[in-house]
């Protein structure tokens, strides 16, 4: 029984990336995610957003949900579209919501039965990681969130494989997305004129001095942190 019960807690994440996989299936939600279909459906949505606020607002967490669990690719066409349908802050606050959520169901199938299979393929990766995650699991984590150049499917994967504890990396994943979150979203809120010009925004934006060195300074003082924990253990 004690076995049985193991076992279940273990593999319902990949039961659920499992069914998530065959909505993405069913439902072509990969095609979706890009800047044409958001611009050729873009009416649609503004108008279902609008007649169905709190359904329009679960469904975009749940297909954000989907997208981070699965790694897909076009979180930032997600993202972009979060702050255009519901604005910055409501945007950046569902974003956050999904992202962490997809994150987490992620964490949890990779300290699971996909455990092994995983840390064979992102060893290399993972050994990278590994020494900064194991010492300072939190303040670590939450510098790489911090700084989106890290890939975000890996960050979510490497903290379950060195065995860091799942408050800890929700919290840290919760908390280190909010600033870059909040800058594609409000980035996303001005799409509707750069769709009528036929264009696509400029995401570049992240590194300019402007927007980057605040997240580096965030980043700084997440490792502050970190060193502060160290001094601690060895006083």
């Amino acid at each position: 029984m004690d076995k049985s019960r193991s076992l279940l807690r273990r593999a319902w994440p990949l039961a659920v990336l499992l069914a998530l996989l065959a909505a993405v299936w069913a439902t072509g939600l990969a095609d979706l995610l890009s800047f044409d279909a958001l611009a050729r459906h873009r009416t649609a949505l503004l108008r279902w957003v609008a007649e169905r606020p709190v359904g329009s607002a679960l469904a975009y967490v749940a297909v954000y949900v989907t997208a981070v669990a699965l790694s897909l690719p076009g979180a930032v066409v997600l993202t972009l579209a979060g702050g255009f349908l519901f604005g910055p802050w409501v945007g950046t606050a569902l974003t956050v919501a999904g992202a962490t959520g997809g994150a987490c169901i992620l964490f949890l199938a990779a300290r699971g039965v996909l455990g092994p299979m995983v840390s064979r393929r992102a060893a290399g990766l993972v050994g990278i990681l590994r020494p900064g995650l194991e010492q300072d699991g939190f303040f670590y984590l939450l510098t790489l969130r911090l700084i989106p150049l890290v890939p975000f499917w890996l960050v979510n994967l490497a903290p379950a494989l060195v065995g860091m504890p799942f408050a800890p990396f929700a919290a840290a994943t919760a908390i280190g997305i909010i600033p870059a979150t909040a800058v594609f979203s409000g980035i996303g809120a001005g799409l509707g004129d750069v769709l009528d010009a036929g264009g696509r925004p400029d995401l570049s934006v992240i590194l300019t001095p402007g927007i980057l060195l605040p997240l580096l300074g965030l980043a700084a003082l997440s490792l502050l942190g970190a060193w502060w924990r160290k001094r601690k253990r060895d006083a």
